[in-house]
């Protein structure tokens, strides 16, 4: 409840003015002098001042008020303050008046108009505090953003920066950062900043994708190998964590690291120790991890094929990362970007490059935005030239019409393996991996894993299992097909 200070050297006219305002919820300070006003404005909370022209007997020049009136604004510069005037103050009060956040009302006053003007006085300085506020902190943001490393990163959304925010504040700090969402939507980019900003930006920054990496090499990637540890180590090789002493590691698609390769992690989160493959000694290395994932560690957990002492290792912060459709205000700024000053857009290609959905994210726009410049007829782009269709311009209530778009797409491609498996020769056949589960998927077409990738918006995870294969074989096979994730 706010508390309203009425100052006038009339007694009646404060029990008058106090009940009244008590009436309508407020809560009222009353005293007769302009000495005492200034004292109760220290002590307590004022939210408004209702104060007279004049305090000492036979005076109407109406300067005692405007003394009082400047000496509150020199200890409060943004107070409210109702002035009670007689007409004989009248111009002085306009006076005061323009000097902002104030009001006057002729003696006697109307009671609804005196409660009105106090209402819209305080609720008017209440919004100017709660701007300045904000002002502040986006002047502090700002300035912490201005003296930042942003990588080159292009954004215009208010979850990308929340996202750039959070990546800041994180550097600042060593604790393992695990980075969540959709592939091509930018986490690498959010670990670089992080890196960037950190006391550790002077130091090695080594990244490894580990879904990328065959399983049987996985271990001597990440903690190396001595020379005979398996075929073909001729010699002894560091792994990316020794590489990264002193600095910081970013594993991408952690949730594509086996559970054996995850229990030689959570030591090295532990401990820092670690063991070559095919040596028993031990070494110690001082290591920030980032991390990333398109994949549903929770769910995996459920699963039983990510250990939950590891996750909550990685995820001391989590930092999430909203696909490109969540982010629509991204979308123009990325394409200036990645278009160059060249070219520019028509009406037509902007609303359209908005209301596509985007499944592969910036990945995905970054390569529509390669095709149209290479394939434009001039410098202002339409949206044939970035290759959107009719399904492009889908509303969400459609997204059933494009599903079955895409379903078409799948069974298309399909059949057409189908037709032309008998041409194909053993020579042209990958080699079956030791457990022999997916003999009858080594002829997957570039096209049937590119029309998966698009029903399920790039989701490793969801692609393998709808084609029968292991995240690690399909990374093969994409990486053979040249398909980026």
């Amino acid at each position: 409840m706010d508390t309203i200070l009425i100052v006038d050297d009339n007694q009646a006219v404060c029990n008058a003015l106090s009940l009244m305002l008590e009436l309508n919820g407020f809560n009222t300070l009353t005293c007769l002098s302009p000495e005492v006003a200034l004292e109760l404005i220290r002590l307590h909370d004022i939210a408004l001042v209702v104060q007279d022209m004049n305090f000492t007997q036979d005076t109407t020049s109406g300067e005692e008020g405007k003394a009082l009136f400047y000496a509150l604004r020199e200890l409060q510069p943004e107070l409210p303050i109702v002035l009670l005037t007689a007409w004989t103050q009248l111009e002085i009060a306009v006076e005061l008046v323009k000097e902002g956040a104030a009001d006057y009302m002729g003696k006697p006053w109307d009671d609804t108009k005196l409660v009105t003007s106090i209402n819209n006085l305080i609720s008017l300085h209440a919004l100017s505090k709660a701007n300045t506020q904000l002002t502040r902190v986006e002047n502090d943001r700002m300035s912490a953003i201005k003296g930042a490393d942003l990588c080159g990163i292009v954004f215009g959304s208010g979850a990308m920066q929340r996202s750039v925010d959070l990546a800041l504040q994180i550097a600042r700090s060593d604790v393992s950062v695990l980075i969540t969402g959709p592939n091509g939507a930018g986490k690498d980019k959010l670990a670089d900043i992080i890196h960037a900003n950190s006391s550790l930006k002077t130091k090695p920054f080594i990244k490894v994708n580990v879904g990328a990496l065959p399983i049987d090499l996985l271990e001597a990637e990440l903690f190396g190998a001595e020379a005979g540890a398996f075929t073909g180590a001729n010699k002894t090789r560091i792994g990316r964590f020794e590489a990264a002493d002193g600095g910081t590691l970013f594993l991408d698609e952690i949730g594509n690291l086996p559970l054996s390769g995850q229990i030689k992690l959570l030591r090295v989160l532990q401990t820092g120790e670690f063991e070559r493959l095919g040596s028993h000694q031990t070494k110690k290395v001082n290591v920030r991890v980032l991390s990333a994932t398109n994949a549903d560690l929770a769910e995996d957990i459920k699963q039983g094929c990510f250990r939950e002492d590891l996750f909550y290792r990685l995820n001391v912060i989590e930092l999430a990362l909203a696909p490109l459709n969540q982010r629509q205000d991204d979308i123009l700024p990325l394409v200036e970007h990645f278009i160059g000053r060249e070219f520019s857009l028509n009406k037509q290609a902007q609303e359209s490059l908005v209301a596509h959905p985007w499944p592969g994210n910036v990945r995905e726009l970054e390569n529509a935005c390669k095709r149209a410049v290479i394939l434009a007829s001039s410098p202002k782009l339409t949206p044939s030239d970035f290759g959107l269709g009719s399904i492009s311009h889908l509303s969400e209530d459609d997204s059933s019409v494009r599903s079955a778009q895409v379903q078409a797409l799948v069974q298309s491609q399909v059949q057409a393996q189908s037709d032309t498996a008998s041409s194909i020769s053993p020579e042209s056949t990958e080699q079956l991996d030791s457990r022999g589960a997916e003999t009858d998927k080594t002829q997957l077409e570039k096209s049937e894993i590119e029309a998966a990738l698009i029903q399920h918006g790039g989701v490793i995870a969801r692609v393998a299992k709808s084609l029968g294969l292991s995240r690690q074989a399909l990374y093969r096979r994409m990486e053979k097909f040249g398909i980026d994730k």
